[in-house]
Parts: C-alpha cells; sequence; structure tokens
C-alpha cells in the first residue's frame, strides 16, 4: 500500500505549516496543486490545524496557500479550486461531535470533567463545527492531525493518543507506517522519529532508534574514516574555521564512544551543543553531557566520552594550552560491559 500524492501533500503541509517553516511550506502548496489536490482541501487542511498548531501559526499557512494561489493566477498555472463547505442541515455541533469524539476514542465517551468549558469546546467546536465540512474525509484529517502533532515538540501524549485515533477513524496501518517517510523526506528526521516512535508504541512494536539531533543547527560533517579504529560506532567531523583555531563539530551516532585516551601538552575542551551523551575519567562516575554543558579535560587524565544509548550526540572541541609536542595517545576500547552500567 502507498499513500496517494494528496495525502503526502497533506502529511507535509500539516507539518511544515505546524512547525511554522513558511519557506518550504510554499514549496509543498505548488507541489500539491500541480498533482491537482484543491485550493478547498488545503484551506480545509489548514483550518483545522488550528486546533493544533494555534491561529497563529494556521493564519500564516492560510497566508502562504493565498499567495500560492495569487502568484499562479498571474502565471496562469491550473489550479483547481474543488468543491465548497456547505453546513448540513439542522447542524448540531454538540451532538456531532460527541459521536465523531466517541468514534475517535474506539467508542468510550471522553468527558473532560476537570475543566468543562474546554470539553465543551472539543465536542462542538473541534470535532463538531470543524469536522462538520466533508471537504476531508474523517481519516484524512487524522493523517494532518498526526502529521503536525509530530512537528510539535512536547505533545507526545496528544501524538500517541491521535495516532490511535487514525486507526479508529479508517486510516490503515500501512498507511500510518508511511506518514514517517514522508516526513523524513519533505520535513525532518526529528518530526519522522517523534511520528515513529508514537506508531511503533500503539502498535506495540520494538522501537531502539535514537533520537535525531537537527543537523541544519550544527552541521553533522563527514565520516571520521580517520579516527575509525579509536571509535566504537561511527562518528562525524565538521571542521569550524579551525585553520584560525576555530573548534571541531563532533557527532556520534546512539552508542558510538571513543577509546579511553589521554591528552599530551594540552588541555582538551568539550562543549555539548545538542543530543545527550557521557564523559568519563578513569575511577570516576560519569558525567551526563546535555546541551550547553561544558568540560576541560587536563593535560594527562584518562578518558572517553560519546553518545547515550538512545540519542545522538554533538560537542564541540578544541586544545587550549597546547604544547610543541602536543598528541593524544589513544588506549583500549570502552568496552559494551563498561557502557552498559550508564543510565
Amino acid at each position: 500500500m502507498e499513500l496517494s500524492n494528496k495525502q503526502k501533500s497533506f502529511v507535509a503541509i500539516a507539518a511544515l505549516a505546524a512547525k511554522g517553516d513558511l519557506n518550504n511550506l510554499e514549496e509543498a502548496i505548488n507541489k500539491a496543486l500541480d498533482n491537482k489536490v484543491t485550493v478547498n482541501e488545503l484551506k480545509e487542511v489548514l483550518s483545522h490545524l488550528y486546533a493544533y498548531a494555534g491561529f497563529p501559526r494556521s493564519l500564516n499557512a492560510l497566508g502562504v496557500l493565498q499567495k500560492v494561489v495569487s502568484d499562479r493566477d498571474t502565471k496562469g498555472k491550473e489550479t483547481v479550486t474543488g468543491k465548497d463547505f456547505v453546513m448540513p442541515n439542522d447542524f448540531d455541533a454538540l451532538k456531532t461531535g460527541t459521536d465523531i469524539q466517541t468514534k475517535l476514542c474506539g467508542g468510550n465517551p471522553f468527558n473532560y470533567t476537570f475543566a468543562p468549558q474546554a470539553d465543551y469546546y472539543l465536542k462542538a467546536h473541534l470535532f463538531g463545527d470543524i469536522f462538520a465540512s466533508d471537504v476531508l474525509s474523517e481519516s484524512d484529517r487524522e493523517i494532518v492531525t498526526v502529521s503536525a502533532l509530530s512537528a510539535i515538540d512536547g505533545v507526545e501524549s496528544q501524538l500517541i493518543s491521535h495516532v490511535g485515533g487514525a486507526l479508529n477513524m479508517g486510516v490503515q496501518v500501512e498507511e500510518l507506517e508511511l506518514i514517517p517517510e514522508v516526513l523524513d523526506k519533505e520535513v525532518g528526521s526529528m518530526e519522522a522519529f517523534r511520528a515513529r516512535k508514537a506508531i511503533a508504541g500503539i502498535l506495540q512494536k520494538p522501537f531502539n532508534e535514537g533520537a535525531p539531533v537537527d543537523f541544519s543547527v550544527w552541521p553533522k560533517g563527514e565520516l571520521n574514516t580517520a579516527y575509525a579504529k579509536y571509535f566504537i560506532g561511527d562518528s562525524y567531523l565538521a571542521l569550524m574555521d579551525t585553520q584560525n583555531g576555530g573548534p571541531i563539530n563532533v557527532t556520534f551516532e546512539p552508542r558510538c564512544r571513543n577509546n579511553w585516551h589521554t591528552h599530551h601538552q594540552c588541555v582538551q575542551v568539550l562543549i555539548c551543543v545538542s543530543g545527550r551523551g557521557w564523559y568519563q575519567e578513569e575511577g570516576k562516575e560519569a558525567v551526563e553531557m546535555t546541551e550547553g554543558s561544558v568540560i576541560a579535560i587536563p593535560e594527562g587524565v584518562k578518558h572517553w566520552h560519546g553518545a547515550a544509548k538512545d540519542s545522538w550526540f554533538q560537542h564541540l572541541t578544541y586544545n587550549t594550552r597546547v604544547g610543541e609536542d602536543a598528541s593524544n595517545e589513544w588506549l583500549e576500547p570502552v568496552t559494551d560491559e563498561e557502557y552498559d552500567k550508564l543510565k
């Protein structure tokens, strides 16, 4: 089974809009319109989105859509408007929304008694007014929702809930598992990671993938082949104006670490810029490194550093107080037995 071009467009556009990536959103909207996705379908996607990403991002995204449509009209490019939304006769938003929310929850009525006003908004407005439009199917709305929530940090519980809801609203397992592929290609690795993790949890499948980092902020660089024999796992090096004394950005994949080693006639400085990792000196407890951690390693101290089991890890490194005979002395590997004792 494959996602249709229309569904792929919904995935990319929903995530980019929720993320606030308006430049790439414009390109994705143009691509969708080229593939005969209608303007009214995209209006519906971006209007639906405000319930999950907020009015500011929804309105910004609708502004991009309006600009793209205007530009295409000026250039004489074909754009399909599509059918308009017509409110059903004798529409009861609260009743309709309660029925749809119950269906999404697998037949179990949901009542948010802690905040009755929010419960009403969810039923009457989100699942009532918004879902009343048949411009999008219920299953496509959940594809949009899962994609958008995958692009927002800190909403894992809602994402997991809507992955389960997507299945209840008619999205097929195979379709659900294809969403991360589109996110990875069209939006970003972190968005794809969140979606894969949530989907694996609902489907009760193993998930051992380490969280990625945003390489657009700190470059990944090239595979570290020159020192590969001193590392367990793959690492990458990005030289950052090193010819003028700048640092090297070292990227470690999950579980990657370098051998025990020492530095002679210099002090090494490590600055964690992304992800999570470890630094350990011989005879001492390992120190967790997260974004902003800084460690200065005295000359001659035996140590190692590398990524956590479940995360990529990036640190800048540079040497200070360098002597004429500054050098590294590479020693034995950090064994799995030693490494697996870490949290």
